[in-house]
């Protein structure tokens, strides 16, 4: 069957970055997520806009509803894939698979991956250093954190001193030192395909100190680290039957010393940095791992690319008439309120380096929030253009 007759059902708590992936690999896209931005309702064939936050998730006689009305029945040209916002509901996936080919990991790899008690032991077993570990809270809180089984996105991540107990699955893992990075890879259930690293930063707040601000590729990694992690991919993979895109997540680190804090059992936000059109369209290549092989001649972009989360400093109105860059995607409604700390959007940056396109990103990110403060509709326009001058762009 050709891609271009083939439906991809997607379903995460932001799809946009899903249905853009999709759509340049050819794929007809339908999506059921929370917010129905503007981007998403162009690139979609059909999408829903389903009940739910981003702290409780989808609401999920909503979503099983929503997804039976866009994807009643699966065939040889339909697959589900899925975003974040079912690391901790298994159950949930399992009853959206029923009936539909899954392009993604099923719901027992979910239970085993974000299981601290299988997945801990297994990072053991496989010779991967990894911080300290407990189940029960520790007599002194200093120096460690509390986390959400099944959780994602940093958001769910607290310091344990002086926090009330987390409600929920949680377990407790003594901070480490160092420089967040990512390695992206392909798993096809018994082989895996190193595809590249990132490096990730916080956008924090008092509630949540260790919420996802954004990411940049590619990441500079020890190549001890880096070949260290290649040789670990596949027997993590055959361990726990993973398949398609994922994401290993570590701590690098000063004197070249690393340490695993968890794997991401889906695509994730490092989508926006890696894909691309033509041999870089990554979500073919997820299909093919899911449907069991890996599929070479993925080439990762050429230059520096970053994105950042554009969060609400203040209670945000979006004006009518809004003009919006090539660079900025999930973008809201016009007149939409956006409560403080609430996701407005999503800024990218390509650059000749690294560290110029992280400083482009942040530059878009305060860009944006002062045009919508000033309820100016061209004022992204004016203040800031050239995708090719990060400096100028930044000053």
């Amino acid at each position: 069957m050709s891609a271009e007759r083939r439906q991809a059902l997607i379903v995460a708590l932001s799809a946009r970055s899903l249905a853009l992936a999709a759509s340049r690999a050819g794929y007809r896209v339908v999506v059921a997520d929370l917010f129905g931005d503007v981007d998403t309702r162009r690139l979609a064939a059909r999408s829903i806009v389903v009940p739910g936050d981003l702290g409780r998730g989808f609401d999920g006689p909503a979503l099983l509803e929503a997804v039976d009305r866009l994807a009643p029945a699966a065939g040889e040209t339909q697959g589900l894939t899925y975003g974040s916002g079912l690391e901790s509901r298994p159950d949930l996936l399992a009853e959206l698979a029923r009936g539909r080919r899954l392009w993604g990991n099923a719901p027992d790899v979910l239970r085993a991956i974000k299981d601290p008690g299988q997945f801990f032991p297994l990072l053991d077993r496989l010779g991967l250093p990894h911080p300290e570990i407990r189940a029960e809270p520790p007599a002194v809180s200093d120096g460690w954190l509390v986390k959400s089984v099944g959780g994602a996105g940093g958001g769910h991540v607290l310091p344990l001193g002086g926090r009330p107990t987390m409600a929920g699955a949680h377990y407790y893992q003594r901070r480490v030192a160092g420089r967040p990075v990512s390695c992206l890879f392909l798993a096809d259930g018994r082989d895996a395909a190193l595809l590249g690293w990132s490096e990730q930063w916080p956008e924090p707040v008092p509630a949540h100190p260790f919420r996802f601000g954004g990411g940049v590729q590619p990441a500079s990694v020890p190549a001890r680290v880096a070949g260290q992690i290649r040789a670990a991919l596949a027997p993590l993979s055959a361990a726990t039957g993973l398949v398609g895109l994922n994401s290993v997540d570590l701590m690098l680190a000063d004197d070249g010393g690393f340490n695993v804090l968890e794997v991401n059992p889906r695509p994730g936000a490092s989508l926006d940095i890696f894909d691309g059109e033509g041999a870089g369209a990554l979500f073919a290549h997820h299909v093919a791992a899911c449907e069991g092989g890996l599929k070479g001649g993925w080439r990762p972009p050429a230059r520096a690319t970053a994105m950042s989360v554009v969060y609400a400093d203040r209670l945000l109105s979006v004006p009518f008439g809004m003009s919006w860059p090539a660079w900025l995607a999930d973008r809201p409604a016009p007149g939409a309120a956006i409560e403080p700390g609430a996701p407005v959007c999503t800024v990218m940056a390509v650059a000749a380096d690294p560290a110029a396109a992280r400083r482009l990103a942040r530059a878009r990110n305060h860009g944006v929030l002062r045009a919508l403060a000033a309820g100016d509709p061209q004022g992204l326009t004016h203040s800031l253009s050239g995708e090719e001058d990060p400096v100028a762009a930044e000053e």
